[in-house]
């Protein structure tokens, strides 16, 4: 079934010394996407891993492999990634300052391109990349760390990008990530976020299945819901809002 959200599974939730089982668990329960996020120790804290671990779950999945590079100029491992079995490469605006050399990059090369920015970089600094883009992630917690609270002031950046895409004419999809579970996801989902990365909520879950269908059962409700009233034709006798 083509789903109107794509869920996202975050490996770093996932149990490492068992990733092969974990990856094939949510695969089996309906995620389209593996998120993949590499950390280098200096454009965020932590350290997690990187194109070899790609390398070695590749053969093992059909998903999406969405790589979201948060270390400092992307473009010196682009060819690694895109080796290992990337299928869409996110690059940090904040990492560098080429940002559409490397995207350029990601596209040549036939995979997806992404940005992603932090919750206090505003998204209309994107506006000149959207020609290069094929997604835009918005990180919904400070990027680095695993199982941080969702923060519901980054919606103003979710609004502001979908409203861009939208103005622009653009086919470009629209990820959140950090903190998100069937309690929140309408939140982002309702301001045009239609890919969701959700990591302790899937991989921490009982039944990741379970997990992954309540994500998106609650996430294309509110998404369907708010493309439709944005078509909503003008009645008589409605109050015109100005």
């Amino acid at each position: 079934m083509n789903h109107s959200v794509k869920i996202a599974p975050s490996l770093l939730a996932a149990d490492f010394a068992n990733l092969q089982r974990d990856v094939a668990r949510v695969e089996e329960g309906g995620a389209e996407y593996l998120h993949l996020d590499v950390m280098d120790g200096i454009f965020v804290p932590n350290i997690s891993f990187g194109a070899g671990i790609i390398s070695a779950l590749r053969p093992h999945s059909k998903m999406f492999f969405d790589v979201h590079l948060m270390i400092t100029e992307p473009i010196r491992y682009i060819d690694d990634f895109i080796s290992a079995g990337a299928d869409g490469i996110t690059i940090h605006y904040e990492s560098c300052e080429n940002q559409e050399e490397v995207l350029r990059a990601i596209r040549s090369a036939g995979k997806k391109a992404a940005i992603s920015i932090k919750p206090a970089t505003p998204a209309f600094v994107l506006e000149p990349l959207l020609p290069y883009l094929d997604m835009i992630l918005i990180m919904t917690v400070e990027p680095g760390f695993g199982g941080q609270k969702f923060m519901s002031e980054t919606m103003a950046n979710v609004e502001a990008a979908a409203q861009m895409i939208r103005d622009g004419g653009y086919s470009i999809a629209l990820e959140v990530d950090g903190g998100i579970s069937s309690a929140n996801v309408a939140i982002p989902a309702s301001r045009g976020a239609n890919v969701i990365v959700a990591g302790s909520a899937v991989f921490k879950a009982q039944s990741p299945a379970q997990a992954i269908s309540d994500i998106r059962e609650e996430a294309e409700r509110a998404y369907l819901l708010q493309a439709q009233e944005r078509i909503k034709p003008f009645s008589l006798g409605e109050n015109q809002q100005t």
